[in-house]
């Protein structure tokens, strides 16, 4: 048996963790988990930001990998502290997790490898803000420089909000507006070695027709019928190999999960943003086309051993995930909600993001409350199953949308 150890308590850990137990080899441990993770492993209640009592956890359970979920923890230095205890771990260290902890020093760190991506300045007085604004124009591109949970960017033609959202935040990168679809690439890295995922697309706007503003994602689908051939190979060559490349060159080589945001603009590739972990709602759907037991791939990663891995297999046919939120989103949810869950099918199943029991109730306790996957020969069948099951849900409070897996 491989005991695992998993951080966090959102729809992308439950997404990981039932990657993991697909593994029957796998005891599966979380840390705090949600009542999805609870039918299919252990929970814990240990705060996962908390180096010390995740590594005690660790020792407790005899986990043989942790894996860390969340940004939070690996900007904390968790990762640091399990492998300084001698446990297997795939997350970044807190040095190489600053790649998505600033979003000031990552901009660094591309130019510094080449890397293409938009133009930017990091301005941290509203003057300076103000000058940026005026130098790119709009449509305006503001991003906190700090972890902001998936919601620190404004994308806004209106100047004043523009520049009342960089004083919010303080220390900013304004950058220009790089036009053309956007899409996520995960790899899995070892410091050297990179192995990349399906590449998905997710949907950031609130509302039907990218209308609203900015979530964290309110669904996502994968494989993208629309992408140029020899996609994955250009990012990986242009972005993620040179990336790692800087970082080891840096003394913090990267070992965890590098996500590349890109446009595909009409000067060609370019780097959005870069996350340290899987992104959520895109790894409930890449996950659910992964034949490959994920478990193994994560240790190969934390022991530097990718390179000697055979390739990734994948499921034919297309996955859809659609997020359902608590009204209120992604301003203050609703939370106390009643859920009722149609029962999982192989061809569709709900990922639990901000769930929890209380006296034997489900109840929602967040802003992206579910997660609907659907399976099928193509993403016209998956979206329709997503939406079929999402259908049999009973939350009265929860909202979607009704047009994700429709490439946009």
């Amino acid at each position: 048996m491989t005991t695992v150890l998993l951080l966090g308590s959102g729809g992308r850990e439950h997404a990981l963790g039932r990657a993991l137990v697909a593994d029957p080899s796998v005891q599966l441990h979380a840390a705090p988990g949600n009542p999805g993770l609870a039918g299919i492993g252990t929970l814990h209640a240990v705060d996962p930001s908390d180096p010390a009592a995740v590594v005690a956890l660790a020792r407790r359970v005899g986990a043989d990998l942790v894996v860390v979920g969340p940004e939070a923890p690996l900007v904390a230095g968790v990762a640091d502290a399990v492998r300084e205890a001698g446990i297997d771990c795939f997350g970044p260290s807190a040095a190489a997790a600053e790649l998505e902890g600033s979003k000031a020093f990552a901009k660094d760190v591309m130019r510094a490898a080449g890397v293409p991506t938009a133009s930017a300045r990091v301005c941290a007085t509203p003057g300076e803000a103000a000058a940026a604004l005026d130098a790119y124009g709009p449509p305006y591109v503001v991003k906190n420089d700090g972890l902001a949970a998936g919601k620190g960017v404004v994308v806004t033609p209106d100047r004043a909000a523009a520049l009342a959202h960089a004083e919010a935040c303080g220390k900013v990168v304004i950058e220009e507006f790089l036009d053309g679809p956007e899409l996520s690439l995960f790899a899995i890295c070892d410091g050297v070695t990179a192995v990349p995922l399906l590449p998905a697309q997710d949907f950031k706007r609130v509302g039907d027709g990218d209308a609203g503003p900015n979530t964290g994602g309110m669904g996502a689908y994968c494989p993208l019928p629309w992408a140029p051939d020899g996609l994955v190979e250009e990012v990986m060559t242009q972005v993620i190999d040179p990336t790692l490349a800087e970082m080891r060159r840096r003394g913090t080589p990267f070992s965890g999960l590098l996500y590349a945001g890109l446009a595909l603009t009409g000067r060609g590739v370019r780097v959005v943003e870069f996350n340290v972990r899987f992104g959520d709602p895109e790894t409930q759907a890449v996950l659910a086309l992964l034949e490959t037991p994920l478990a193994g791939v994560l240790r190969a990663a934390a022991r530097g051993e990718l390179a000697g891995l055979p390739p990734l297999r994948w499921r034919d046919g297309a996955a859809v995930v659609v997020v359902e939120a608590a009204r209120g989103y992604p301003g203050t949810p609703v939370g106390g909600g009643n859920i009722e869950l149609p029962a999982d099918t192989d061809r569709a199943w709900t990922v639990h993001a901000g769930t929890a029991t209380i006296d034997g109730r489900l109840v929602a306790s967040g802003g992206r409350v579910l997660g609907i996957v659907g399976l099928g020969e193509d993403l016209e069948q998956a979206r329709g199953r997503a939406y079929d099951h999402l259908s049999r849900v009973n939350f009265p409070d929860g909202f979607h949308r009704t047009d994700i897996g429709i490439p946009h």
